[in-house]
C-alpha cells in the first residue's frame, strides 16, 4: 500500500512537472504567441505614460510567469529592478529639467518631474527586455521555422540559429572554464595569469563556434535548405477554430490600445509640470489585453485539474 501510495505520488509530480514546462501559448499555433508578444512589445515602447508603463512592467512580469515560471521571473527582478533603479537617477542629472526642485547634488537641482521621466524609461526598457525573453520561451527554433520557414527562410534560420546558440555559448563556456579550472597546471599564480585564462576561455569558444557554424552551413546546404522548393516543417501546426478566436482578439485588442496609447500620450506631458494623472478606460483595456496570457495559463491549469 506505501509503494503505491508512493508511485501515485511520484506520477503526481511528474504531471505537474509537464504542466510547468508547457507555456500560455504552448497548445496554440505559433503565429498567436508571435502576435501577441511583438504587439506588446511595440506598445510598450510606444506608451510613454506612468501608468501605461506600469501596466506595461507588470503585464510583462505577468506574462514571464506564465511563460517562463515564476522561479525565472523573479530573478529577472534581480536586474530589471536595479535598471529601473539606474535610470531614475541618472535621468535628473544629465536632464535638469521641470518645475519641481526636490533637491541638490553638488549645486545641481533634481526635479521631481526628470525622476519620474527616468523611471518611466527604466521601466519602459525592462519591460521591453521581458517581452523578448518570453519571445525567445514561446519562439523556440522549431517554431521560427514552421512560422518563418517558407516566407523568409534566411531569415527564420538566422533568429531560430541565435536563439540556440546564445545558451549554448553560455554552457560551453561554462565547461571550458571548468575544465581549465581543474587542471593544476594551468592553476593562475596571480591576476595577470586569471586573466590570460579568461581570455583563453574567450578564444577557445569563438573557435568552437566557428567550426560548428561551417558544420552547419554544410549540414543546411546537404540538406537543400533555401533551394527553392517548398520546404516542410518537423512540427505540423494548424491554425484551428480557436486559434482564429484568439487571434482576433489580439489584433483587435492591439489596435484598440494604440488608438487610446496615443490619445493618452498626445495629453500628456512631463516637462516643465507633469500632468496630472486621472482614471482612463484605455487603462482598463490595456490590463485586459495584457492579462491575455495569465488567463491562458489559469485555464490549462483548471482543464488539467478537471480532467483528473
Amino acid at each position: 500500500m506505501r509503494q503505491r501510495s508512493a508511485q501515485l505520488r511520484r506520477s503526481v509530480r511528474k504531471e505537474w512537472v509537464l504542466i510547468g514546462m508547457n507555456h500560455a501559448f504552448s497548445s496554440y499555433h505559433p503565429a498567436v504567441a508571435f502576435a501577441f508578444i511583438v504587439s506588446a512589445a511595440a506598445l510598450s515602447m510606444a506608451a510613454m505614460h506612468p501608468v501605461y508603463v506600469a501596466f506595461s512592467l507588470a503585464g510583462a512580469l505577468a506574462t514571464s510567469a506564465a511563460v517562463r515560471g515564476m522561479r525565472q521571473t523573479v530573478r529577472s527582478l534581480a536586474w530589471v529592478l536595479p535598471m529601473c533603479a539606474i535610470m531614475a537617477c541618472a535621468n535628473p542629472l544629465f536632464s535638469a529639467s521641470g518645475s519641481t526642485e526636490l533637491f541638490r547634488v553638488a549645486g545641481r537641482a533634481v526635479y521631481a518631474e526628470s525622476l519620474v521621466y527616468g523611471l518611466c524609461s527604466g521601466g519602459m526598457f525592462a519591460s521591453v527586455f521581458l517581452w523578448f525573453s518570453s519571445y525567445a520561451r514561446c519562439m523556440n527554433s522549431e517554431n521560427s521555422l514552421a512560422l518563418l520557414g517558407n516566407a523568409a527562410p534566411t531569415v527564420s534560420l538566422m533568429a531560430s540559429q541565435v536563439l540556440r546558440l546564445v545558451p549554448q555559448f553560455v554552457s560551453r563556456g561554462r565547461e571550458i572554464s571548468a575544465v581549465q579550472d581543474a587542471a593544476s597546471a594551468a592553476a593562475p599564480a596571480g591576476r595577470k595569469d586569471e586573466a590570460r585564462g579568461r581570455f583563453r576561455v574567450v578564444s577557445t569558444l569563438m573557435e568552437w563556434g566557428m567550426e560548428d557554424g561551417i558544420v552547419r552551413t554544410d549540414a543546411m546546404r546537404a540538406r537543400g535548405y533555401d533551394c527553392g522548393v517548398r520546404r516542410t516543417t518537423y512540427k505540423r501546426c494548424r491554425f484551428g477554430g480557436e486559434d482564429r478566436m484568439l487571434m482576433a482578439c489580439i489584433l483587435i485588442g492591439a489596435a484598440a490600445n494604440a488608438v487610446l496609447i496615443a490619445i493618452a500620450c498626445a495629453h500628456h506631458a512631463f516637462y516643465p509640470t507633469m500632468t496630472p494623472l486621472h482614471f482612463q478606460w484605455g487603462y482598463a483595456a490595456y490590463a485586459a489585453y495584457l492579462a491575455i496570457p495569465p488567463i491562458l495559463k489559469a485555464k490549462e491549469w483548471w482543464q488539467w485539474r478537471l480532467s483528473r
